[in-house]
């Protein structure tokens, strides 16, 4: 089977690929700043048509919080409960060499993510210096429209990205995601570690002499 074409450039998810994130967290803070039970928050704050909502733009965080408010019968301020939701995350260390090997061979960058506004300000907050770092493309759900694993944000990124589809690298913990990705006539693989990716990539004559 012949190897797969060098690629020219490299989308990486963000949730579970460059950064961790503890979804119990969020739900435990979010109670907390509306003084009422997990359960009851966790059976709005996971409906799946809102959070859908909210991350394809199509609501901003005051819809959501008055939607939420309503839901479970709270109120809360609307900023301190989007920094509860948000205050997730964590750097995948382990992912920084990856990143920097990147860099280091040329390769063009950039981030493919499902996210909403609050969680993405939380995260340029947070100074991690790889974010938005060199990632020469930032693709964000609720900026855009479109959500994976529809084939419009990914014919959005490919146009981004400024290369034949067959170019483009894609990684993603959640098979769908890579699955479209592939649709799309990208070259694609489900984010398990940073080793897996290095090993991924280096099929593909990506060496990051890692």
């Amino acid at each position: 089977m012949p190897r797969p074409e060098r690629p020219e450039f490299v989308y990486l998810d963000m949730g579970n690929v460059i950064v961790h994130f503890d979804r119990d967290r969020g739900l435990r803070q979010m109670a907390a700043v509306c003084d009422t039970d997990v359960a009851r928050v966790r059976a709005a704050a996971l409906d799946a048509e809102m959070l859908l909502r909210l991350e394809r733009g199509d609501i901003g965080w005051p819809e959501y919080h008055a939607w939420f408010s309503r839901q479970t019968g709270t109120s809360s301020p609307p900023a301190r409960l989007a920094h509860a939701a948000s205050d997730i995350f964590a750097l995948n260390v382990a992912m920084l060499p990856v990143i920097a090997g990147l860099e280091r061979a040329g390769c063009r960058m950039g981030i493919l993510s499902n996210t909403c506004q609050p969680h993405w300000e939380l995260l340029r907050a947070c100074r991690y210096a790889v974010l938005p770092g060199n990632f020469t493309q930032i693709v964000l759900s609720h900026e855009v429209g479109a959500v994976k694993p529809e084939p419009g944000i990914f014919a959005l990124a490919a146009e981004r990205a400024g290369v034949d589809a067959q170019r483009i690298f894609f990684t993603d913990d959640i098979p769908a995601h890579v699955d479209a990705a592939r649709a799309a006539g990208w070259q694609a693989e489900v984010f398990t570690s940073a080793a897996g990716l290095i090993t991924a990539l280096d099929r593909r004559g990506l060496t990051l002499g890692l």
